[in-house]
């Protein structure tokens, strides 16, 4: 009788069960030869047995199909089958001939009746260990998510230190000044993909520079903040945070706002997009005429005479330049209204206290809604999805009460923001940087008209003041306040 001989390991990593074949081979090989069993062909496979689908073990199959061997000899029967249909087809093709005979050097098997029910007995129990081995993995790790520990690699800038996740001092500063340099608002992805290859940050694996993926998986990871999402559900973990949750809200939001813009196209127009006309109110689009960057109305709901309208995007950007101008803060008038701020900001960090302590009581009962929460899920109130929607906003503004829980979302803060920006504005007019003069348009105006080719200009409320009030005492300057 021919026999082919099947050796099998669960993994195909190559530092994991490395000896288990070669073990298998050698034991099997020596009942072999003591039970004078001819072995015509060996098959070796490093793949899990859990599921249906191993190609080598299937071409075993063909081929005893095919009358090539009658018999299989393996270490164990779960080598063969750890789930039904492969156990169940290795019982067929012994209940149809195909098979006369099976040698395990473990396990005895006699070609009867009570021989293949205690055979499926024994591929049953296989499967049984797998499926138990998997709910008791799936069980620890639901309860490590639990417990705010991540079940998983890392990402950049932080080590898996055992059973912890350790923050990496030597990439975590690297990880924050990206994210700083994002948040000026100043680069484009490709630009930011050179400026962490530039600061040092390679993949953890290969050590290589990062990808456009790896770049933008970093600056949209929740896990910076000291938070992860398992299976589409957002945890508090116990690793510490390396980024604040202003920082990552404002990469969040100009990340948002530049994956609008594809800057592959063959021609990028950077103020299309931005402005609408006057007369029809449909958007300005551009083109390249002669080699110059024309804009005028898209004239995409009915027919506008402004569409014959056309301005170069040097004229534009003068008038952009204008723009700015008008609320350009001069280097007095922001030291003397910092200095203002700075009053105020002391005479707020009493309250902030008081805020503080509020806050904690409200993240306390942040908590107790998630545990009731929680317990409407297990009793089947509410569905896992509007469990983990819910989840997320409570968790949310639980993150939102850790600066101290100030209920105008830190007023002084945006002010400052605010008066910076506005000092920058001559500086930013001045640079040839269209894109930067874009990005403060979009934080100082409200409105962007073009009417005969003349730009029509709406400020925001705080700007609008500034505009209005630039020509006036610069005392009068202090009752600016940008709204929320």
């Amino acid at each position: 009788m021919k026999y082919f001989l099947y050796a099998r390991k669960s993994t195909d990593t190559e530092d994991k069960q490395v000896l288990s074949i070669q073990s298998q081979l050698n034991e099997v090989r020596e009942y072999a030869k003591k039970e004078n069993l001819v072995i015509v062909q060996e098959f070796q496979e490093a793949r899990t047995a859990k599921s249906p689908g191993r190609p080598i073990f299937n071409e075993m199959i063909k081929r005893i199909e095919k009358g090539e061997a009658s018999g299989v000899i393996a270490w164990h029967p779960d080598r063969l089958a750890r789930n039904s249909i492969d156990g169940g087809k290795i019982i067929y093709l012994v209940d149809t001939g195909k098979i006369i005979d099976l040698k395990f050097p473990t396990y005895r098997f006699d070609n009867s009746a009570q021989g293949k029910f205690m055979l499926n007995i024994i591929f049953g129990q296989s499967k049984y260990y797998v499926d138990n081995l998997s709910e008791n993995t799936k069980r620890g790790l639901r309860e490590k998510v639990r417990l705010g520990e991540f079940p998983g690699f890392s990402p950049i800038g932080y080590l898996n230190d055992r059973n912890k996740i350790i923050v990496d001092e030597a990439a975590a500063p690297l990880v924050k000044k990206l994210y700083a340099l994002c948040a000026e608002g100043n680069y484009t992805q490709d630009q930011l993909r050179k400026l962490a290859t530039a600061l040092g940050l390679v993949s953890k694996r290969r050590k290589r520079p990062l990808s456009y993926s790896n770049v933008h998986r970093i600056l949209t990871n929740p896990f910076y903040l000291g938070l992860f999402v398992y299976k589409g559900e957002i945890f508090q973990g116990t690793h510490p945070a390396i980024i604040e949750k202003q920082l990552f809200d404002k990469v969040q939001e100009i990340i948002k706002f530049r994956s609008r813009q594809s800057l592959t196209k063959k021609h990028y127009f950077v103020f299309r997009g931005l402005i609408r006309c006057a007369e029809c109110g449909c958007q300005i689009t551009a083109e390249v005429q002669k080699g110059h960057r024309y804009y005028h109305c898209g004239k995409k709901r009915d027919p506008c005479p402004q569409s014959s309208v056309f301005i170069r995007e040097e004229n534009l950007a003068q008038q952009v330049k204008e723009a700015i101008l008008k609320v350009a803060l001069d280097d007095r008038a922001f030291s003397y209204m910092m200095q203002e701020l700075n009053r105020e900001i002391t005479l707020a960090n009493a309250e902030r206290v008081h805020n503080r302590v509020s806050a904690e009581i409200k993240n306390q009962e942040i908590d107790d809604q998630l545990k009731r929460l929680l317990d409407l899920l297990v009793r089947g109130v509410i569905g896992e999805e509007e469990y983990k929607r819910e989840k997320a906003q409570l968790i949310n503004k639980k993150f939102d009460n850790l600066d101290g829980g100030n209920p105008d979302g830190d007023w002084h803060e945006r002010f400052k923001n605010f008066l910076t920006l506005a000092h920058q504005a001559s500086y930013i007019a001045a640079e040839a940087n269209f894109e930067a003069q874009r990005d403060f348009l979009l934080r100082a105006v409200s409105n962007l008209k073009l009417l005969d080719g003349n730009l029509i200009i709406s400020y925001t409320s705080e700007f609008k003041t500034l505009a209005e009030t630039a020509n006036e005492d610069m005392g009068s300057l202090t009752g600016l306040e940008p709204t929320a």
